[in-house]
C-alpha cells in the first residue's frame, strides 16, 4: 500500500496530528486519537483486526 499525505490537523502543534492519507487502493488511512472510553466502545461493534480512532470535525473538509 502506498500512502499520500493529504493533510495534518493545522490546529495541532507541533505534530499536525490527526493526519489523513489517501492510498493507492482507493481508500483512506486516518491517524487519530485512540478511542479507549469503555462506554463509547460498548456502542460499537468493532470486529477483530479493526480499530477506531477519533478525529476532530475540522479534519472532514480534507476528505474532499
Amino acid at each position: 500500500m502506498r500512502l499520500a499525505l493529504v493533510a495534518g490537523d493545522p490546529d495541532s502543534v507541533p505534530d499536525n496530528s490527526p493526519t489523513l492519507y489517501k492510498t493507492d487502493r482507493g481508500s483512506w488511512v486516518v491517524q487519530g486519537w485512540v478511542v479507549s472510553d469503555p462506554e463509547a466502545l460498548a456502542q460499537l461493534n468493532v470486529p477483530e483486526g479493526e480499530t477506531v480512532v477519533e478525529i476532530p470535525d475540522r479534519m472532514i473538509p480534507f476528505f474532499k
